[in-house]
């Protein structure tokens, strides 16, 4: 959507607002904010139709930051999200739309993190809370989590969350939130809960769809027939041929996710598995290495990929083809972002032509079909990733930035900016990625060195050549 209707300046918004949207670069409204921000900053319910990327955190956003009061040291907001990653990337985007505002605090609640350094935070005051369903309830039933003055509350991924098992967890929160409120309502698909969500907890709410196409040109689709036993095998021949630096590969189950793991790993690719019952730290490790470039290719399920939001993605294998086709939709608009082509690479065996039909009913258009036959892999030698990541023991708690890791690496240690890559400081510990042919020069350097003036233990995450 372009044109007059669809500029901030339209909203009424202060003009602090308007000009920190300009200084972030947001210069017009996507097609979720142009149809969802008019009623929601009227403060009607909204049951919005919108998937990852589609500048849905910005549409919600700034609704419940027009029913803030900077003065009033009390929650006022509160936005579950399913997955802690998530709930990380919709509080930074909150504290970038907030800075137009005085000082907004807002505080993020999963598990998967110490509940003590969360109580403080509490304690302290904080306007707006960011979180998963679980760990909310656990405040909630502690009495540390106070939501009577609050007015907005944000259900993002409803589907996602319906997906995890956590809708009584959803129906306790909002039995417990003010009935005087505002409820907003994202989810990209529409499954029988979200009415029932809906019918118990929103007040005559409008419902809002945006088209879930992308653009046919943005993203090229490439469709092959394969026999249940070659599936796993046309996956390593798709990498070959097409060498994307990041993928990220579908399966419908758990043990489709390992057996290709494990196949990959066997001939070399840089590979791992993303799924549900994963413990957060190795999810952690497995998302660092993925986001820094660090390893070519994750193989994932639908629900462990949930809240995933992987800039740069090249390319969307899909293993198994989804007899959902709405998420097929979602699978595959995770490539092609803002002005990047999008590839992505479908394998269905003759079982499954049935599901594809439904997808090209949902499309709009029919599938473009390849022989397998077609693919070469050429000379270029195995597929790798461009960076590799060390692993630094300490992170947050021992006070460690990103800056002391940078200047540990190109001070002493003698590398240069353009040979380091993403890093990441956790509460414990901190990930950076480093230019792959100097990986291991680069432990060696820093182990032998300092950060922040001390000796630290540092591993790499995977076996470099």
């Amino acid at each position: 959507m372009t044109g007059p209707s669809a500029d901030f300046a339209q909203l009424p918004l202060s003009p602090q607002t308007l000009a920190n949207l300009a200084q972030l670069g947001y210069a017009q409204m996507t097609p979720i904010q142009a149809a969802s921000l008019p009623s929601a900053l009227l403060g009607k319910d909204l049951i919005a139709q919108a998937k990852t990327g589609s500048g849905k955190t910005a549409a919600f956003g700034l609704a419940l930051l027009a029913n803030l009061n900077p003065r009033r040291f009390a929650v006022q907001a509160l936005v579950l999200c399913p997955t802690r990653e998530l709930a990380d990337q919709v509080t930074t985007e909150i504290r970038r739309l907030a800075r137009a505002a005085e000082n907004i605090k807002v505080v993020t609640l999963c598990g998967g993190v110490a509940l003590r350094g969360q109580l403080a935070s509490l304690e302290h005051g904080a306007h707006i809370v960011v979180g998963t369903p679980g760990r909310i309830m656990d405040h909630l039933e502690r009495g540390s989590l106070d939501l009577e003055a609050l007015n907005t509350l944000v259900l993002d991924e409803a589907d996602r969350m319906l997906d995890m098992g956590f809708f009584d967890d959803i129906a306790k929160v909002a039995r417990q939130c003010p009935a005087e409120r505002q409820t907003l309502l994202f989810s990209a698909t529409y499954p029988e809960g979200i009415e029932r969500l809906a019918a118990q907890f929103m007040k005559n709410p409008q419902q809002i769809t945006v088209q879930a196409q992308h653009e046919a040109g943005k993203i090229r689709q490439h469709w092959y027939e394969v026999r249940g036993d070659e599936r796993l095998h046309a996956v390593s021949l798709l990498l070959n041929h097409f060498r994307p630096l990041s993928t990220l590969a579908f399966c419908n189950t758990k043990q489709q996710c390992r057996d290709l793991v494990q196949v990959l790993q066997s001939q070399g690719f840089s590979a791992l598995a993303l799924f549900g019952e994963l413990e957060q730290r190795e999810r952690d490790q497995v998302l660092v290495q993925f986001a820094n470039r660090s390893c070519s290719v994750l193989v994932a399920t639908d629900v462990a990929a949930r809240g995933l939001d992987i800039a740069q993605l090249e390319a969307v294998i899909n293993v198994d083809v989804t007899p959902d086709p709405e998420v097929h939709i979602h699978r595959i608009g995770r490539t092609g972002r803002g002005d990047a082509e999008g590839l992505v690479l479908n394998l269905a065996a003759m079982d499954e032509m049935g599901s594809v039909g439904k997808i090209e009913q949902l499309q709009g258009r029919e599938s473009e079909w390849h022989p397998l036959a077609e693919l070469t892999s050429g000379s270029a030698g195995p597929l790798q990733p461009p960076m590799a990541t060390l692993q630094i023991t300490g992170g947050r708690k021992e006070k460690i930035r990103a800056g002391d890791v940078l200047g540990a690496l190109t001070g002493e240690a003698g590398f240069t900016r353009e040979q380091v890559g993403k890093i990441n400081v956790n509460d414990f510990s901190t990930y950076v990625a480093v230019d792959r042919r100097i990986a291991r020069e680069a432990l060696r350097r820093l182990s032998a060195g300092r950060v922040k003036g001390k000796t630290v233990k540092v591993r790499l995450l995977e076996d470099v050549a």
